[in-house]
């Protein structure tokens, strides 16, 4: 029977609903009165492989290519050990002031709160949120960009190569969507553990493929162009061409470590024993190292299949080729991953406006009544009339920006460059510095200081590149009527 209770004190908190039975009594309750966590290293590092190894994988050997053998692997490296570093003081943020028994931080800006405050709290949410909602909408380009390549490797398997086969991206965006706005519904990020896990499979998949691919086209004898320096000049770009991709390549590179965005919020699912930091350090190391490993081999191998003129998307690049049944199941797997990845990075965003307008609204029996539903093989289900409204609402706009923005490569080299900066690097050593109350001036200061200044630069030119981009793009583009 399906009955309605109030429930925005337990709303605001996060705590399962699950939880609560015999008119009300918690149950399983942490240190702080939230359900207790559940997951381990292991959950958070199949977390962060679905955050990082996403779409960003697919555009490395376009970046390797602009970069060249030498300053492309070298780049890609470098961000991998800055993104481990500066992750490992972002865990020790999750508790104040003491990292293992102080008060816990549930989000990114609740750390900067706790560790800065003032104006950078704002600063933080404006870079994370907005980062998150570029993020969805890229995932939301991907995919579709994925879903495309089945349907025409299909038609040109059974039709030949000589058919053109154009196939627009905006029906397996609304798809994409649609699944989107069921799976919003899973209520927080506690909930994530298994779609997360399924996302980690299927990019060990089709990266997988994408390596034996790149495998088999190198072993094949084809004789693609590369060098050390990457594209040559006047021979495939112009001088000015260069080096806006260039700088766009490096912005591709930083989107494809983008997951100190919801470290937190990851870190915020792992269970107090053994000390959360410890954990998501540990899974911090697992999870870059894994996704080091891939990036560096489809980055390089895919270079050393396609040379210089790799495909922005390397999977796509291997056209419509046979055998086109694995091409196929690697772009499923695509479609699979960001599936689940765009929940990842869509939960905060959800978790901060509920808590948001569950504190300024918090008589409104539309935003805090639940519905009891029995649903077969499955329990009973809570539904939420404003949750069930509004991260509907939300799915349709990413899915609408979208169709009017369907630039791959600029898209995530804009993203990243975004992102790199403010969320991967400056907040996470400026609270270090706050917290440890590290003298100025000393040595591990100036170099902190040095390497923050450093990604800052990285992060400005990578913009430039990608901005440059997508107006070249812009030029020839018509909304809504994007075709592959």
């Amino acid at each position: 029977m399906a009955k309605e209770m109030q429930h925005s004190s337990m709303y605001l908190e996060q705590v399962d609903i699950e939880g609560y039975e015999n008119g009300g009594i918690r149950k399983n309750l942490d240190d702080d009165g939230r359900a207790k966590r559940t997951g381990t290293w292991i959950t958070a590092s199949a977390h962060i492989i679905t955050a990082v190894i996403g779409s960003g994988v697919l555009s490395l050997a376009w970046a390797i290519a602009q970069l060249g053998w030498v300053a492309g692997p070298v780049i890609l490296m470098a961000f991998s050990f800055i993104t481990f570093f500066t992750s490992t003081l972002l865990a020790d943020c999750y508790r104040s002031p003491d990292p293992v028994t102080g008060k816990r931080n549930y989000t990114y800006m609740d750390a900067v709160r706790a560790n800065l405050g003032g104006w950078k709290v704002t600063m933080c949410g404006l870079a994370q949120y907005a980062n998150l909602v570029g993020i969805t909408v890229g995932y939301t380009i991907t995919a579709s960009i994925s879903m495309v390549a089945v349907k025409r490797s299909n038609c040109f398997h059974n039709h030949g190569h000589h058919v053109k086969c154009n196939t627009s991206n905006n029906p397996y965006m609304i798809i994409f969507a649609c699944i989107q706005i069921v799976l919003s519904q899973i209520p927080n990020f506690h909930k994530l553990s298994w779609l997360s896990l399924v996302a980690a499979v299927m990019s060990f998949a089709y990266s997988s493929i994408g390596l034996g691919l790149s495998i088999a086209k190198v072993a094949g004898g084809g004789h693609a162009r590369t060098s050390l320096t990457g594209t040559t000049v006047r021979v495939d770009v112009t001088p000015a061409q260069k080096v806006w991709r260039a700088f766009q390549a490096i912005g591709d590179i930083a989107f494809a470590y983008a997951f100190s965005t919801v470290l937190i919020e990851i870190q915020d699912t792992v269970r107090s024993s053994p000390p959360e930091n410890k954990a998501m350090k540990r899974a911090s190391f697992i999870g870059i190292l894994t996704t080091t490993l891939f990036y560096v081999l489809c980055g390089c191998l895919g270079y050393a299949a396609f040379g210089n003129d790799a495909p922005g998307n390397f999977l796509t690049g291997f056209g419509f080729y046979e055998p086109f049944w694995l091409i196929d199941l690697a772009n499923v797997c695509i479609a699979i991953h960001l599936i689940g990845a765009y929940q990842v990075f869509c939960q905060p965003i959800f978790s901060f406006v509920e808590r948001y307008c569950h504190q300024r609204w918090s008589e409104n029996k539309f935003i805090t009544s639940e519905h009891a539903i029995n649903i077969p093989y499955y329990g009973v289900y809570y539904l939420n009339s404003f949750r069930l409204v509004w991260r509907t609402i939300y799915v349709i706009v990413t899915a609408v920006l979208a169709m009017i923005l369907p630039f791959f490569n600029d898209f995530l080299g804009l993203i990243g460059a975004a992102a790199f900066w403010p969320l991967t690097v400056y907040f996470p050593i400026e609270m270090y510095i706050a917290r440890t109350r590290m003298p100025k001036f000393s040595v591990t200061w100036t170099w902190l200081k040095i390497l923050s200044l450093a990604c800052l630069i990285v992060s400005l030119v990578a913009a430039a590149g990608s901005i440059e981009g997508l107006i070249n793009s812009l030029k020839t583009y018509k909304p809504f009527q994007s075709e592959q």
